[in-house]
This record gives C-alpha cells, sequence and structure tokens, in this order.
C-alpha cells in the first residue's frame, strides 16, 4: 500500500496536476457564484479538455470543477440573498441576514473553512468505510429512498417560521411546480394547459433565480431614490476568518453535519440540496438559541455549507466502488474516468490503486485550492455590496436573464423566471416563507419518482413501505418531526394569548 500512496503522490504533484486542478477550482468558483450558471456546466465545458491529459490530472480538473463550483454557490447566496447552486439555497436563510447585519467576511470566510472540512472529513469517511457504505447505500431501494426523501421534505417545519400551515402551503406549491410538464415514466402532459413550451417542464434553477432574485430586483427598483437613505453597514473589506474559538464551540455540529452530507451523498439519487436542508434543521433543532435562526446565527451558515462539501466525499463511495453516479455533476466525472480507463469497480482498486490514491490527493489539493482562492476573493466579493443597490439590480438581472437562458436555450424559461419572481415577491408580501417551494421542487421529483417505482416493484402493494425497517424508522421520524413542530406552534400561540389576557387584566 505505501508503494501506492508514493506513487500516487508522484501522479498528483506534477505541475500539470497542480495546474488542472486550480483551473477546475477557480472555474468552478465562478460558475459556481453566478446563478444559472452551475458548477454542472462548467463540468460539461471541462470534459472535453480532460480528454488530452493523463488520467489523475484530468480526473483533478473534473473534481476541482465539482469541488469549487459546490463551495462557490455560497457567495452569492451570501452577499445577494441569491443561491448560485440549489445546494446553497439553505446558506441563504441565515447567511444574506450576516451581511445584512455588516458579516459578510465573517459569513465568507466562514462558509470556506468548514466547506474545506466538510470535503476533508468525508474524504476520510469514504477512504476508511467506502466498502461499508457502499454496501448500505446499495441496500437502499426505492421505497427506502422515498422514506428518507419524505423525512426530508418534514424538514420543511423548520423553515416555515411561526406558520406550519404557511410553510406546508409553501411546500406544497412547490411539488405543484416540479409536476408541470411531461410525466418522465408514461410521456402523459401533466398541468400544461395545452401550452407545448410547458411540456418540457419548469427547471428548478430557473425557479431558484426566480425565487430569489426578481424579488430583490423588483425591490431595488421600487425605493424612492428622492427619499433619504438609512446608512447600511457595510462589511470590513478584507479577509476575515472565524476565531479558533468559534470553530472549537461548532467542531461537533461541523461532525455531525459532515456524516450527514457523506450518507446523503452516498445514496444514489440524493444529493447536496437535500442534504443542506436536513443540516440547516438539524442545527436548528439542537440550536440552544433557535429562535435567532433566519436572522445570521453563524450556525446556519456552518450546518448547511459544511454538509454540502460532504456530500463530494460521500458521491465518491458509490461513484468509484460501484460506478453509480449520484447526481447529473457526478456523471460526468464518471465519464470521464472510463474514458481513461478507470472502469469502476472491486477492480479498480486492485487494477489502479496508484491512480485512485491520486484521486484522493488530487480532492485534497482541489480543497486547498478553493481555500486559497476563496480566502483571496473575499477581499474583492464584499466590493458588491459597495454598489449602488439599483446599479446591482440591473447587473444580477442581465445575469439571470443570461443563466435563466443558458441552462436549456429556451426564452421561455426567462418568462417563466419572471413570473415564478413576481409570485414570489407577492408571497413573501404576504408573509409566506418561499425557501420551502425550493425544497418542494427539490424533493418532489426523487419523491414521486421512488414511490412509483416501488409501487411498481411490489406491483401496487403498499406493504413495500411497512416491511422494511429502514423505511418504518423513516416514516417515524418524519411524524415526530411535524407533531413536535405543531405542539411548539401550539404553546408559542397559548403563550402569546395569556400575554394577552395578563396585558388586558
Amino acid at each position: 500500500m505505501m508503494e501506492h500512496f508514493l506513487d500516487a503522490f508522484g501522479l498528483a504533484f506534477t505541475p500539470m496536476s497542480i495546474a488542472a486542478i486550480g483551473l477546475g477550482s477557480l472555474v468552478g468558483l465562478i460558475f459556481g457564484s453566478i446563478p444559472g450558471l452551475t458548477f454542472t456546466v462548467a463540468l460539461a465545458l471541462a470534459l472535453p479538455i480532460s480528454f488530452s491529459l493523463d488520467a489523475v490530472p484530468a480526473i483533478g480538473l473534473l473534481l476541482g470543477t465539482y469541488i469549487g463550483g459546490m463551495t462557490g454557490g455560497s457567495v452569492s447566496a451570501i452577499l445577494l440573498g441569491i443561491p448560485g447552486t440549489p445546494s446553497a439555497a439553505a446558506t441563504v436563510l441565515d447567511g444574506h441576514p450576516m451581511t445584512k447585519n455588516g458579516d459578510a467576511s465573517l459569513a465568507l470566510g466562514t462558509a470556506v473553512i468548514v466547506s474545506v472540512f466538510g470535503g476533508i472529513f468525508s474524504l476520510v469517511v469514504m477512504i476508511v468505510s467506502v466498502d461499508l457504505v457502499s454496501k448500505v447505500a446499495i441496500g437502499f431501494g426505492p421505497a427506502e429512498i422515498f422514506a428518507l426523501v419524505l423525512f426530508g421534505f418534514s424538514t420543511i417545519c423548520g423553515l416555515c417560521g411561526r406558520s406550519l400551515t404557511k410553510g406546508l402551503i409553501s411546500g406544497v406549491l412547490g411539488l405543484m411546480i416540479m409536476t408541470i410538464g411531461l410525466d418522465l415514466i408514461e410521456g402523459v402532459p401533466r398541468m400544461t394547459f395545452g401550452s407545448v413550451n410547458l411540456l418540457q417542464g419548469v427547471n428548478l434553477l430557473v425557479a431558484m433565480i426566480g425565487l430569489f432574485a426578481i424579488p430583490f430586483i423588483i425591490e431595488a427598483f421600487s425605493e424612492d431614490a428622492h427619499l433619504p437613505k438609512t446608512p447600511k453597514k457595510m462589511a470590513n473589506v478584507r479577509p476575515e476568518l472565524p476565531s479558533f474559538r468559534l470553530v472549537f464551540r461548532n467542531i461537533w455540529l461541523m461532525i455531525r453535519c459532515s456524516l450527514i452530507g457523506t450518507g446523503i451523498g452516498a445514496i444514489p439519487g440524493t444529493g447536496g440540496a437535500i442534504a443542506s436542508f436536513l443540516a440547516y434543521d438539524h442545527a436548528k433543532r439542537f440550536s440552544k438559541k433557535p429562535e435567532t435562526f433566519g436572522k445570521g446565527n453563524i450556525e446556519g451558515v456552518i450546518a448547511p455549507e459544511t454538509a454540502n462539501n460532504a456530500v463530494t466525499g460521500g458521491t465518491l463511495i458509490p461513484l468509484l466502488s460501484l460506478g453509480i453516479p449520484g447526481d447529473p455533476a457526478t456523471a460526468i466525472v464518471l465519464a470521464g474516468l472510463m474514458i481513461h480507463g478507470l472502469v469502476p469497480g472491486p477492480a479498480l482498486f486492485m487494477n489502479h490503486a496508484s491512480e485512485v490514491y491520486g484521486i484522493y490527493i488530487a480532492v485534497v489539493l482541489a480543497y486547498m485550492w478553493v481555500l486559497g482562492l476563496q480566502l483571496l476573493g473575499i477581499r474583492l466579493f464584499v466590493h458588491v455590496l459597495r454598489v449602488p443597490r439599483e446599479i446591482l439590480a440591473v447587473v444580477v438581472l442581465v445575469l439571470c436573464v443570461i443563466g435563466a437562458y443558458s441552462i436549456r436555450n429556451s426564452a421561455f424559461d426567462i418568462y417563466s423566471m419572471a413570473a415564478i419572481g413576481v409570485a414570489a415577491y407577492v408571497l413573501v408580501a404576504v408573509r409566506i416563507p418561499i425557501t420551502p417551494i425550493i425544497l418542494g421542487m427539490v424533493l418532489g421529483p426523487t419523491l414521486e419518482n421512488e414511490f412509483r417505482t416501488a409501487m411498481m416493484l411490489s406491483e401496487g402493494k403498499v406493504d413495500i413501505f411497512y416491511t422494511s425497517p429502514t423505511v418504518v424508522v423513516f416514516f417515524i421520524l418524519a411524524a415526530l418531526v411535524i407533531g413536535l413542530q405543531g405542539l411548539s406552534e401550539l404553546r408559542a400561540k397559548s403563550k402569546t394569548k395569556q400575554k394577552v389576557e395578563v396585558s388586558d387584566a
């Protein structure tokens, strides 16, 4: 084994490998931080470049792009309240309030530190337990994945603010939006109202841009320029890392969220968005001050950013050991592996051990590149806050239009983005949270497809959902989460009523 590690160091620390990983990390950061231009697009562009490289530099280029994109999504999420990737949607909830409180540099610095921690942690877990975790992950059938995703959907209770009813309304709206278009299993049009354009459905990224960016643009344009502007807190234009005390105080939260991200990433068909929302809900429920979440609590940045980067190591477990990609991004990485003759499976670790260890080292190098680039970039990123709001709105509008169009080269997506954005602005005005809509759209397709697949496998018998202990456990957990949220809401209303009665007396 030591011989393979020495060979791996020789493969990973060549100038070409280091440069390729650095280039991928930079491109991933840029694409991840611009709404609409996700790291999946960057990976698709990087794949042809990798053809002319050796195996380790080529896979390092792809993994650097993947890791950089996953980390880069937090930049626009924190600064503008517009997630660059679906995985960063949960980061908006406390990251952007921190920017409003003048702590943008601290939020960005904390995000990159915990991202590196989560990624390296998941890599270590993958190396020491790839066989065990892959066996557990492959044991998840359609019924188990459905139950897991349903449990993930129950975290909507932690995102609904003070009203569980409004949160559920928002989540159901997300489920309804994702059903628009052709049914992938039977090919039947659903909720298209005779429109040919709606047959393609509503893209998640298009909806996400509309939900978060358009309300920001409308608010900026609706401000009265003649009114005196209240001075806003400005972030310090220098890299600001979290103190050792802050990191140490949250180390157990980081470890728990890393385990959540690694576990979710190891299950095909899930992904960073599910992991980040589960981690955010977990952090809120076990926090000493849950009422501060959504108002700029640093734990609300630590949890999702740790988890969604831990997914990167988790997805490599089924990818390398079984050849099963967890999402479109890792499917492109799989293509890169096979093009260079690295066919995933048990034989990969026997026949190409040096290359596999070289890939492990490439992941570490990618996170080192991301750490350095992010820390250098914070000085530039926070200057965005000095741009006048109306000018920034114009720039964001142009980027959103380009991003929405580039996803599927469809002008209809631009109109969809605008319509969803206006609807989101109205929902915010009536105090209905919009984050559960994203959660519904993220989880909806997996929830529906796994349920229908399970029913087809069982020939329409529902016993498939209660004969598996794993399914039953997830169902019980989901019921407990919803029940506890309902009880806490009733207690809050009761306390408010008692206060009113006392004040009237």
